[in-house]
């Protein structure tokens, strides 16, 4: 079940990729659109109402909002792809098939049952004996995709479309008709099954949806009303899954849905803090992005934290071995720091002692959030590669808080993970005797010592890619015969073998094969590979055949 639900978190990635193409195109297309913004940069010689250049970056602009405006759309065809085993466009396809008929559906019922968009206005209902804030809510149910009055069900109508379709698909695409039906026969057939389904289905959600997103809304108003404990918990959970996987799953509903909240942005209504942002940032009349964000916490300890972490091992390791450790130890901050992938660090910390991960970088990542929420901090971006727009409209971000909690955070985990090391004489990277004990650890490496009570030492090897690297990793799965599956999400391929003892050892995955670490959970493994995985799993899936 893990590991389904792992690869459910990766598929999830796979839409939300586009978010970040979005976000820059907001980014610079609503900068350079807004002519009072042109102005303030003393550029209105270049760019001026109705020129080519304005109107080069209002297209821009309004590229960037598409990808907001149609995101349901994008979910139900990026889950269907990335949960499809094989035949991946095919299930693709049916992905927006079951959007495009459980909308059309819930059409259908609304109108059998006289709610239409002139009855379930506020106005109307309000002349039928709602109150005003009980039409708001009522109204607030109802909304258009792709120009089909529906439930306004967010990227939920997407979610549940794409796994729909791809159970189907995965269930029945090589399905064998008889002779005289075999032209619908494999993925032919379970378009034909989409058809059959997507009618329970939409029924079923006309009458239990209302109670869903009732449900919805006092979920984001419990999360609205925890305030800083909440922030914390969010905070603190976030960093406390990632060693299985799934912290995704505890931002995705906050970030992207209406669970997050919700805001009307220049008489548009986005959901999710992300989709907030991201519309306040493309926006020529909001004066700054929200505060509560769930997301700018973690500039503390991707620009302070692990940083002053760094630091401490550093300056704990012994003299003779510091050269090597910091000849680690700086590719590995600046990943962090330019990208925002931690693993690295924050895998080292899980392996040589889970107590410095579980009892100082969680609760501190957690607190992280609360400083930020508490000393108004709003800005775009947890990465140098994502802070970019905040340069072109500096009047929306405030950010001066950061100016002291950036340098206080790494003091606070230098002085907390120096004490640490040198208190219980913890072997990070440079402490052992000799070369050995100098390397980082990954997540593979947690994991067996939480699973066997074995510890090994395996070395990141930055070394580059050898030629026979991919023919090499397909040989460590057990061959072309024993993969079932194959994707990735942001860092990670994530397989699922037949046979998982016919997987190579993790020391081939490390020092021959260049992952930084192997996590396995029965026949489904994840092998991190940093954030070039996406042309890995290309060409190994092109020498699999597979889509």
């Amino acid at each position: 079940m893990k590991g389904k639900i792992q690869v459910f978190a990766g598929s999830m990635m796979i839409p939300v990729i586009l978010l970040v193409v979005a976000g820059i195109f907001i980014g610079v297309g609503a900068a350079f659109a807004n002519l009072d913004n042109v102005n303030a940069l003393h550029l209105g010689w270049l760019i001026q109402e109705g020129n080519f250049a304005h109107s080069f970056f209002k297209v821009i602009n309004d590229l960037g909002f598409m990808v907001m405006r149609f995101l349901p759309v994008f979910f139900a065809v990026g889950i269907a792809f990335g949960l499809a085993k094989k035949e991946k466009g095919w299930s693709a396809l049916g992905g927006v098939v079951l959007f495009l008929g459980l909308n059309t559906v819930i059409n259908t019922m609304l109108t059998i049952n006289n709610l239409t968009p002139d009855t379930t206005s506020i106005e109307a209902l309000v002349g039928a004996g709602y109150s005003e804030l009980d039409a708001k809510n009522y109204n607030s149910l109802f909304g258009y995709n792709l120009s089909i009055f529906s439930y306004n069900m967010g990227i939920f109508s997407g979610l549940i479309a794409g796994v729909v379709a791809s159970i189907i698909h995965n269930r029945y695409c090589e399905k064998e008709l008889p002779n005289a039906l075999s032209f619908f026969s494999g993925p032919r057939f379970a378009q034909i099954l989409n058809f059959i389904v997507v009618i329970p289905i939409g029924i079923l959600l006309y009458y239990v949806w209302p109670y869903i997103g009732l449900g919805l809304a006092g979920l984001s108003n419990f999360i609205t009303a925890s305030g800083l404990i909440g922030t914390f918990v969010f905070g603190a959970l976030d960093r406390a899954l990632l060693p299985i996987g799934i912290h995704h799953l505890i931002a995705f509903p906050i970030e992207y849905t209406s669970v997050g909240g919700t805001m009307a942005v220049d008489g548009t209504l986005f959901e999710g803090v992300r989709n907030i942002m991201l519309a306040q940032m493309g926006s020529s009349t909001e004066t700054e992005y929200i505060v509560r964000n769930f997301t700018t916490g973690r500039i503390l300890f991707h620009f302070g934290g692990l940083p002053g972490a760094a630091l401490a091992i550093y300056l704990t390791a012994k003299k003779e071995n510091r050269k090597k450790v910091a000849s680690l130890l700086i590719p590995a901050v600046s990943t962090a720091v330019l990208i925002g992938v931690t693993e690295p660090i924050e895998y080292t910390f899980l392996f040589v002692q889970p107590l410095l991960y579980f009892l100082i970088h969680v609760p501190l990542s957690g607190l992280s959030y609360v400083f930020t929420e508490m000393l108004h901090v709003s800005i775009v971006g947890t990465a140098v590669r994502d802070v970019f727009p905040n340069l072109l409209q500096p009047d929306k971000v405030h950010a001066l808080s950061l100016l002291f909690l950036i340098p206080a955070y790494f003091a606070a985990y230098y002085f907390s993970f120096r004490w640490a090391i040198l208190k219980f004489n913890i072997k990070t990277p440079g402490r052992d005797d000799g070369m050995s004990g100098i390397k980082l650890y990954s997540k593979n490496d947690y994991q067996s010592q939480k699973e066997s009570a074995v510890s090994e030492e395996f070395a990141l090897d930055n070394t580059s890619a050898k030629s026979d690297q991919i023919s090499g990793i397909i040989k460590a799965l057990g061959g072309k015969d024993n993969v079932v599956h194959i994707t990735n999400c942001a860092t990670r391929l994530r397989v699922e073998v037949k046979d998982e003892t016919k997987v190579d050892t993790d020391e081939k995955w490390v020092n021959e094969l260049d992952a930084k670490g192997v996590i396995r959970s029965g026949k489904s493994l994840q092998i991190i590979y940093g954030a070039h995985v996406i042309i890995l799993a290309s060409h190994v899936k092109d020498e699999l055949d597979m889509e």
